[in-house]
């Protein structure tokens, strides 16, 4: 006999809710009591553990939170925040986590898609890096130390700091932490030149489900493998990278070029996907798609932003744009040279005298954001991107936009099998769609979900298949998750193929030796083969 709901009882719903509600504070007053019984300092975990009867609490929770979805009164939050000022607080959390039964999360920047760094429907500990976000920066030998809890920005600002002509081939959102994006693989404008970010660490730093902090021969190579674009929350925590740092010239050069649906934007949109993932690897060219005012009175338009940064001089690049892809129009007016820390302000839109900018967590601007990933392994044809601009002018286009990351260059030159990153060879570029209000009901962001799902659909055709593959750091729970009590290999393999190719079964093997219990785990995280 199948009985009503709870809300047919309430008195009954009412006495459950309140019996949860006594075993959860029961938890969190013995976690707390574990963490000042086993601290080696328990004066020093005391100052940067809060909850929710801490003033600190929600300031320390609202500081990482990036999209508005995961920030709501229905949002479940974390019966303690662990702010973390050296490694030992984080075994000691590990351990009274265990003992306790209480999931981790590990927030670094904050900025997961789908918030699995710091939201859980269980109870559970939120790791915030914040604190560990020290930089070391070597010339003499072109690398660096940086803590899990930097952000990009961060990590720029100190590698300009010690020389013009060193960089690292991370993203382009300075507010994103170093801890996430380095573990899903990390890509910004470099990355046809020298790879990912993953490619190009070269040690690390990381706590185990027992405690350890092991480094890359004491971890083993399998597991440094693992966690260079695995996904962040399923070996470990990270604490820190080591990076080898790459060459730059002293100038490089950067253009914007904004053409509309009436200035042959498809025609140019279409082109570009046989031009840009063949252009040298010192040439790097993305698209970005939205919709517009076109300037006349009541009429809207679709447009395309071509955004570039060269290796180079702006008459180099000027006579090499004449030569690969004519059809732009360029001209030289918008070639401009610049240093390379100032090519990352201008792609965010921020002075180029203010580097600074680049030290602010807070410099970005919150919404509710929405984002899926394609890859395209053939050109799209033109009725096609006719097809998506007629999507674009429903009326929850308005927010959205559509970004094409070509590939090509080292990109293609690297085996898909060398880290757990496979799109390697024979992508074309890559489709990041996203669907963003500053200001929304969460219901009412609901429709704008459903537009982007409509569009995702309507891209099948035109996307690599079996598997339709997606990138990690783009998180998209639409594409499956885990079960929630116990997570297995069948289950998990819907999504995990997706990310991961083939490379799934290996971190699976991986997990299944250095987290056999599933200590570190969420939604969309790695399985260990004894949960199968």
């Amino acid at each position: 006999m199948k009985l009503p709901p709870y809300s047919t009882f309430p008195f009954l719903f009412a006495i459950l809710l309140q019996f949860s509600w006594a075993i959860t504070a029961r938890s969190h007053e013995k976690f707390l009591y574990c963490l000042s019984l086993h601290s080696n300092d328990s004066s020093s975990i005391s100052r940067v553990v809060y909850s929710e009867n801490n003033h600190s609490y929600s300031s320390i929770l609202e500081s990482s939170f990036q999209n508005l979805r995961f920030f709501t009164i229905a949002t479940p939050k974390p019966l303690v925040i662990v702010a973390p000022l050296h490694a030992s607080h984080i075994q000691t959390t590990i351990y009274c986590s265990r003992k306790h039964g209480l999931q981790i999360r590990i927030r670094s920047g904050g900025h997961d898609m789908e918030g699995l760094s710091y939201v859980s429907e269980v109870p559970f500990v939120l790791i915030d890096l914040i604190n560990l976000r020290s930089i070391d920066i070597d010339v003499d030998n072109s690398v660096a130390w940086v803590e899990a809890g930097a952000t990009i920005g961060e990590l720029y600002y100190r590698i300009a700091e010690k020389s013009r002509t060193l960089a690292f081939p991370a993203g382009t959102c300075h507010t994103v932490g170093v801890g996430g994006q380095f573990s899903g693989g990390g890509y910004g404008t470099l990355f046809r030149k020298y790879g990912l970010a993953a490619d190009n660490i070269i040690d690390a730093h990381l706590i185990d489900s027992n405690g350890r902090i092991l480094d890359r021969k004491s971890m083993g190579e399998d597991l440094f493998w693992a966690i260079r674009g695995g996904g962040g929350g399923s070996y470990g925590v990270v604490l820190a990278w080591k990076l080898k740092l790459v060459p730059v010239p002293a100038n490089v050069t950067v253009f914007t070029v904004t053409r509309t649906l009436e200035q042959n934007a498809t025609e140019l949109i279409h082109r570009s996907q046989y031009v840009a993932h063949k252009l040298p690897n010192d040439l790097f060219i993305f698209v970005s798609i939205s919709r517009v005012n076109s300037g006349q009175e009541g009429k809207e338009t679709i447009q395309a932003v071509f955004r570039s940064l060269f290796l180079g001089g702006a008459d180099k690049l000027f006579s090499l744009m004449e030569k690969r892809f004519p059809e732009l129009g360029l001209v030289k007016q918008e070639c401009i040279e610049m240093s390379w820390i100032q090519s990352h302000l201008y792609f965010s839109d921020f002075p180029l005298e203010r580097s600074e900018i680049l030290l602010d967590r807070t410099a970005f601007t919150k919404g509710f954001i929405k984002v899926k990933s394609d890859y395209v392994k053939e050109p799209i044809p033109k009725i096609a991107f006719e097809g998506l601009w007629r999507r674009f002018y429903e009326e929850e286009g308005r927010y959205a936009a559509m970004n094409l990351i070509p590939y090509g260059g080292k990109m293609d030159e690297i085996l898909e099998t060398e880290t757990p990153f496979p799109h390697r060879a024979g992508n074309l570029y890559k489709i990041m769609y996203t669907v963003a209000r500053e200001e929304e009901e969460n219901l009412e962001f609901q429709k704008y979900i459903r537009w982007i799902r409509r569009l995702y659909s309507y891209m099948t055709l035109y996307v690599s298949k079996s598997p339709r593959e997606a990138y990690i750091n783009y998180r998209d729970l639409d594409i499956g998750v885990n079960n929630k009590d116990n997570t297995s290999y069948a289950r998990a393999s819907i999504w995990g193929f997706k990310y991961f190719k083939n490379n799934f079964n290996k971190l699976v093997h991986v997990k299944t030796l250095v987290d056999p219990e599933n200590f570190f785990k969420h939604e969309q995280s790695i399985p260990p083969l004894s949960s199968w």
